[in-house]
Order: C-alpha cells, then structure tokens, then sequence
C-alpha cells in the first residue's frame, strides 16, 4: 500500500482552519469568459500575460481587465477533450531589452495523425508576436500526458514533458517523454546536460505540470496514476521512477529498482491523488503567513495549497489547504511584485465546444496595514537606474536603525538573491556585480509592515 500523507476529512478541516485563521483574504475576478488559462505570468511590464488551450496568447491589464490578443497559433490542436493544445509560456529574463516569448503547444504534422509538441520562440512588438522560431520539435503527443510547463532559470530553458500515456517511455533516454528537457534559449543544447548531445536534465516523470525555481532549487509538481501525486526537487541526471515507482520507494519491487537506479524519492505525495498543476513560491508581506512557502494549484480536489517548507527549503513540513479559495478547478498561479496571488481557473470544456467560463482572480489583503514605501519620495531610494555594478540605496531618516529584509527577484518571479539590512547611516549598498545584464525587481520590507517594490535594469 502506498504511503499516505493524508486521507481524513478532518484533518483537512482542522488544517484548513487553522491556515485561515492567519489569512485575511479577498478576492476579485479580474478577467472572465476564458478558455482555459493554462500559463498566467506576471510580466516586468505590470500586465499578466496568458495562455488559452485553443492557441491564443494574450496579455491582460491587471486594474482594468483591458486584454489584447497577441498571437493566435492556428496549428494549436486538442485532441478531443483531452490535455493537449496551447500550454506552457515564459518571458524572456532580460525582456525589455530582448522582447523574446517562449511557448510550448500541440499540433497535428500535416497530412497525418501523429501528435507533437513544440516549443517556439517568438519577438514581442507593436502588440503582437512575430518571427517564430522552432527551438524544439516532434515530442509525441498523446491525448494525456503532455507535461508542457516551461520555465526560464538564468540562461537555460526547462520544459517538462509526460510520458503520452505510454509509461516505458519515461526510462527510454531515447525518448524526449517524460523528462524534464533543458535547452539553451536558442535551441541549442547545453554542454554542461548531463547526457552529452541530449536535451534530457533528468527522467522517470509521468506528467509534471508545475515548474517554479526558488531558493537554489528547481521544484515540479506532477500528476500520478490513481496513488501519488508528487512534488519534487529536480537534479540534474536523476531518475525519479515512473513508471516502476509511483510516490516513495515503500514497495519491495520499488526498493529494488529505487537502489539499482538512484531514484530520487517525492519531498511529498497525495493519496488519494488531487491532481496538482502550476506552482510559485511566496515571500511577500502581503500575506506573512504564507512568507517562504510554496503555492499550488489543484484540479481534481479544486484547491489552492501553501506547501509548507523547512528552513533549509528541501523538505515540506505541511501541505495546507487555502479554504476560502472556492473557483472550481485551478490550474496556474503567478504573484506580482505587490505580493497579490493571481490564480487561473480549469472549468471548461477542454474540447473547447461550450461556453468559455474560465477565469483569472486576484488574491490580496484588503486590510492590509503594509505601506508600499515607493509611492513615499525620499523614504528609500535605489540609485543609479539602471545599476552598473551595485545598487545603492538612500534611506530617510525615519527608516535608519530598523532591520529591514530585502531581495531580487527576476522577471520570472525567481528569488536570486536575499538577505538583511541594519542601516545605520542613509547610504548603503548591496553587492549585484555578479548578477547578468537584465531587468529585475528590487523589494524590500520592514517588520512586515513596510515594502519598497522597485524596478531596475543592469548592465
């Protein structure tokens, strides 16, 4: 019998409770009538740019709800009302700059009926999408089963593929399913992967669907067969079992293979399965309670999870359940610079034949005692912008002998660097030479009670 994390209703319950007690949310629908909002990203520009099962790649305007549609792939196909179709989505991490967007989608080859996925990169301008570029091709397809989250870490682009319903194809290093592939940015292969000449970063995934890199480590969260659902810390190389293992190595035939090839086992697993899909991680003042934990959505239990990490964020403590968050199926999660939470939900037809209902809410304190410290000229400023070498910050003096925590996020949400602050005196500076060329978000808070959200560019 499989490990199980959990299974009574009221342990759910007094867990639920507990969490909300912490939490003071509202909530507001910020964009309606969608199909299937599959990618939501908070993008450097303050807009959430999305992605719709049937093809469309939009960006929306977060206090008016204004979206244009940037691009429409007609390639983009669904099989029946299965998983397939237009996924994935990430933002180039120097993208004012390099106005790159990177997508992952199904179509048919032409004049067959083999299923694919791709990923094409393309050049954002005058509101739209242009110049596709194939950097990855003719991963098979499958009704279920296709992965199709993406994510940009530094230079690197990972993609997760499933296993397209065929579970050996998980082990075979011959097969691009189910794996978690990394590319370079222009489709090139790394030299550094740990299969000279492949794609593969690592192995033995059913279906992962959720991608998000904080804290040094990359995080997955993945669909399981009727046991299992996993999250994951993905190493470079690793095997992590499927389809042979399902969840922990607890089986006596699992042990064996576990032993024989390296098997990384799960931080946790659900059974009976909720079906996981997109992840973020969340440190903001908005919401202390939530500070330094990862955020889920599910589908199948139609909740939203704080997966609660330990100090050293290699192991989950507790997964609690978010329970005033009532929209149905939810399928992905981003956060703004703000600390609101913008969740996207699942609810139509995956064929894409009835009523569109889908939509994207935002998440946020409406009670919040934090004072966003930006709009108060003089309290903290961060010069020069863009930033040569370090950023030097100018402190009010109603700001000096309080620790202050501070850190730098890339346009893809990533934390690349933390830490504290005593100031002592108005000027101080934090080290950023090592940081590349790009843009990047600058936040910093005081007791819980006071942010700085600032944008800045080096070079």
């Amino acid at each position: 019998m499989k490990t199980i994390f959990y299974t009574l209703g009221l342990l759910l319950v007094l867990v639920s409770e507990k969490t909300q007690a912490q939490l003071n949310f509202s909530t507001r629908v910020v964009k309606d009538s969608l199909f299937i909002p599959w990618e939501i990203i908070y993008g450097p520009d303050n807009h959430i740019w999305f992605t719709q099962k049937n093809g469309y790649v939009c960006r929306l305007e977060p206090t008016t709800g204004q979206t244009d549609t940037l691009y429409h792939e007609t390639d983009t196909y669904i099989l029946g009302s299965g998983e397939g179709g237009m996924l994935g989505m990430a933002l180039d991490p120097n993208f004012n700059t390099t106005p790159y967007v990177y997508v992952d989608y199904e179509y048919l080859q032409p004049g067959t009926t083999n299923y694919r996925e791709r990923v094409v990169k393309f050049t954002y301008g005058a509101n739209t999408l242009s110049n596709p570029q194939i950097l990855i091709d003719n991963i098979i397809g499958a009704t279920y089963h296709n992965g199709g989250r993406i994510l940009i870490v530094g230079d690197k682009l990972f993609i997760s593929t499933g296993d397209a319903t065929i579970g050996p194809n998980a082990q075979d290093l011959q097969s691009l399913n189910g794996k978690i592939l990394r590319i370079n940015l222009d489709g090139t292969i790394p030299a550094d992967n740990p299969i000279a000449g492949s794609p593969i970063w690592d192995w033995g995934h059913r279906n992962a669907e959720g991608l998000v890199y904080a804290n040094g480590k990359l995080y997955s969260s993945e669909h399981g067969p009727d046991t299992d659902d996993e999250i994951n810390i993905l190493v470079s190389g690793r095997n992590y079992g499927w389809p042979t293992v399902a969840g922990f190595c607890d089986l006596p035939a699992e042990q064996t293979f576990c032993i024989d090839s390296n098997v990384v086992e799960p931080l946790y697993a659900w059974t009976p399965t909720i079906a996981p899909c997109g992840i973020d991680y969340y440190d903001h003042p908005m919401f202390p309670a939530l500070q330094g934990s990862l955020l889920m959505a599910s589908l199948k239990d139609m909740h939203l999870y704080q997966l609660v990490l330990n100090a050293a964020k290699d192991s989950i403590v507790s997964a609690q359940i978010l329970s005033s968050i009532s929209f149905g199926r939810l399928r992905d999660i981003c956060i703004s610079p703000a600390g609101s939470i913008f969740i996207s939900t699942s609810n139509s037809d995956a064929s894409g034949t009835g009523a569109k209902v889908d939509r994207i809410i935002e998440i946020y304190d409406g009670s919040s005692t934090v004072v966003n410290l930006t709009n108060e000229a003089g309290i903290v400023t961060l010069y020069p912008n863009p930033v040569k070498d370090d950023i030097n910050l100018l402190f009010g003096p109603g700001t000096l002998n309080k620790e202050w925590r501070y850190h730098i996020t890339n346009t893809q949400g990533q934390i690349l660097k933390e830490g504290k602050l005593l100031p002592q005196s108005a000027n101080q500076q934090i080290f950023t030479s090592n940081l590349p060329s790009g843009v990047y978000f600058f936040t910093l808070w005081d007791n819980r009670k006071a942010f700085s959200v600032q944008r800045f560019a080096k070079f």
